[in-house]
């Protein structure tokens, strides 16, 4: 999940026609694509837009505070910044015009500086301090606002409050140009066709060569899957992960280095010891003891497993090797995994890409969900788009036939774009403004069809997209991911269970009617396969976690040092040479003293998918989950709300057989390695 830094954009963007910010004419669900000249024009007129709605609502009489007069001129503010800063955000990350991306950072860097500004400003604060409701939803837009202000330093001596924005606004630059590094990485390696034994012949099919006849690779993901799963030859595995670990370099790690230090002298500012402790305070964990807890149950949980793994991988090399003392190698572990669920499943990567061809597979996905949700969507060529591989759609209620919603996916990889899998909220729904929202879902994936992991990251994704479209709530500050930042990830991690249950796939045929049918065999060796690699899986997780909690301590850090020090202590040790936080975004972008959030919410997200029991495709499941959990959005607490949905109190077991593989155990039919 994308989560951008900026407060006007936490529920990210909007739409903006080109003409004019005020305009309200432009084509329902379309997203606006100014140019490089025109961004600058618009920039500066809408941030005057937003100081005049300030200025106004900073001049509300007191005796005149209602929620209309401040929630709703706070919606419109909210409203108007997001037209804007909607449009720049996606196009700073997908343009594929580089003047438009550098226009548009510079627009972010400009709109990411008010809020600073006006949430610092008492007389804002008092106004919505003054307002009194007994309405539960105005109830929590009026706290989230509060706590925004408190975020942004206003209840500060003035010196303070100063050096507060001047750590803020340089935060923002920091990511800006972290996201960048890794964005605009344009490195080619190049190969022989000696060393690429085992890589799969549509890999190498059209590809580009250098002078001496070598293929050349970059380090998109579909480049990384066709070396790291399949090329036998380990040089040529440890030259590319090299690379691959290097992205960003040392100006990345300059400027991480630089934000770790900027946040704890911002969480001291606000009187708090550390940043997690400043940060957490909004977050469902509350602490930084609950984070380390839960942590430690984790590690205690999978670290033996991990291990039982890495030997069955350190056997499968030496098989393989013929050396019997062969050594594992991160780069060797994504290898082996593939040839070992291969050997004991009959799960072979390729196989299960022909078998998830990208239109159809997209079709069905569709499909499942508009079943599930009572939804339609309908593709909209009419939609402008950044680059011709776009696709808009449109989002209507099935029962009442009303327009909900958009969204657009861009699905491949370029030069220039966001290298990743996001979703960008890009318009917030507002009932109380009759505003719909739009969500754009970017992805690199191969052009081929989709392998068992990008299936499962399609619907992961995608699930943030409903979580954006299918949004109920009346003001654009709690629209769809507005949620919890240790939240955020449930209602994705959930929906990943529908790219593999013999329900959804049931509805293939439906969709595509010339397509191979789905081998129900080849489904139940891939959902056997998922068992092995828990351990490696969940232990590098955690150690993610707990290298972005020791970032944000009481103490100054330096992240290298600090990943070397805690990836030393792991199994398989540190590499030198690699730079794994250079190309760690997480940290930089919206997740820092949060990426243990991942699996906070995967507690949740595996709790609430047991509500359908049997039958993935139960509908009445389906709408009670839509209006609880994807309608609400920010609107409701989400423990309130996951506990409704569930009608009990949540529960961690589901999470714990998933992290130890126990979820999806070996069924007799997988085939026993020989």
């Amino acid at each position: 999940m994308k989560l951008q830094t900026t407060v006007l954009a936490a529920c990210a963007a909007l739409v903006l026609p080109l003409a004019s910010a005020n305009a309200l004419t432009a084509q329902r669900g379309a997203i606006a694509q100014p140019s490089a000249a025109e961004i600058p024009k618009l920039c500066d007129q809408s941030i005057a837009q937003a100081r005049a709605r300030i200025d106004k609502l900073k001049a509300l009489p007191l005796d005149k505070v209602n929620a209309k007069s401040v929630l709703g001129a706070w919606n419109e503010l909210d409203i108007g910044l997001q037209d804007i800063g909607g449009p720049v955000g996606l196009l700073s990350e997908t343009s594929p015009d580089a003047d438009v991306r550098k226009a548009a950072e510079a627009c972010d860097l400009l709109l990411s500086a008010l809020p600073n500004e006006y949430l610092q400003s008492d007389a804002l604060f008092q106004r919505v301090k003054a307002l009194r409701t007994t309405d539960p939803i105005d109830a929590m837009a009026r706290q989230s606002i509060l706590d925004d202000f408190e975020e942004r330093g206003v209840s500060l001596s003035v010196d303070k409050r100063t050096r507060a924005k001047v750590i803020f606004e340089r935060l923002d630059k920091l990511s800006q140009d972290f996201s960048r590094n890794v964005r605009d990485v344009s490195t080619k390696l190049a190969f022989s066709e000696a060393v690429l034994t085992g890589v799969l012949p549509a890999a190498l099919t059209n590809r580009a060569k250098d002078a001496q006849g070598n293929y050349l690779f970059g380090l998109d993901y579909p480049e990384y899957d066709a070396i790291m799963n399949n090329v036998q030859v380990e040089s040529t595995r440890k030259a590319f992960w090299t690379a691959f670990q290097q992205r960003g370099g040392q100006a990345n790690l300059d400027l991480l280095k630089e934000a770790v230090q900027l946040r704890l002298e911002l969480a001291q500012l606000m009187g708090d010891a550390s940043y997690a402790d400043w940060s957490l305070k909004r977050k469902m964990a509350g602490k930084s003891s609950a984070v380390t807890r839960f942590l430690d149950d984790v590690q205690g949980r999978v670290e033996a497993l991990e291990r039982k793994e890495l030997d069955e991988l350190r056997a499968e090399k030496a098989t393989l090797t013929g050396e019997k003392d062969a050594v594992l190698k991160r780069w060797d572990v994504a290898f082996f995994q593939q040839r070992l669920k291969k050997a004991r499943y009959s799960v072979d990567q390729s196989e299960v890409r022909a078998q998830f061809p990208t239109d159809p597979t997209i079709d069905w996905m569709m499909k499942v969900t508009s079943t599930l949700y009572g939804v339609q969507f309908r593709p909209n060529k009419n939609l402008p788009v950044w680059q011709q591989d776009v696709r808009g759609y449109d989002v209507f209620d099935t029962r009442s036939g009303k327009y909900l919603s958009s969204f657009y996916l861009d699905l491949f990889p370029r030069d220039g774009k966001y290298k990743h899998a996001a979703a960008f909220g890009v318009r917030g729904v507002s009932l109380a403004a009759q505003r719909t929202p739009i969500s754009v879902l970017v992805t690199n994936f191969n052009r081929d069809g989709f392998d068992q992991n990008e299936l499962e990251t399609l619907f992961h994704e995608f699930g943030h997209i409903l979580h954006g479209v299918l949004s109920r709530t009346r003001y654009v500050l709690n629209a769809g991911t507005g949620v919890k930042r240790d939240f955020v990830e449930a209602p994705s991690q959930m929906f990943e269970e529908w790219s593999r249950r013999p329900e959804t796939l049931a509805l293939f045929a439906k969709v595509c009617a010339s397509c191979k049918p789905i081998d129900p065999k080849l489904i139940e060796r891939m959902n056997a396969s998922r068992a092995f690699g828990k351990g490696i899986q969940y232990a590098r997780q955690r150690l993610y976690s707990a290298w972005d909690m020791a970032l944000h301590t009481p103490g100054t850090v330096d992240p290298m040092q600090k990943w070397i020090e805690l990836e030393g202590k792991t199994p398989l040790g540190h590499e030198a040479g690699t730079l794994v936080p250079a190309g760690f975004g997480h940290v930089m972008g919206g997740y820092q003293a949060g990426y243990y959030g991942y699996m906070w919410s995967e507690v949740m997200a595996l709790d609430m998918r047991s509500a359908f029991g049997t039958n993935a495709m139960d509908t009445k499941v389906g709408a009670r989950y839509r209006k609880l959990i994807l309608e609400s959005g920010g609107q409701r607490h989400p423990a309130e709300l996951v506990e409704a949905f569930l009608q009990r109190k949540p529960s961690p077991d589901a999470f714990f057989r998933e992290i130890t593989g126990q979820s999806n155990a070996p069924r007799a039919t997988a085939k026993a390695r020989p």
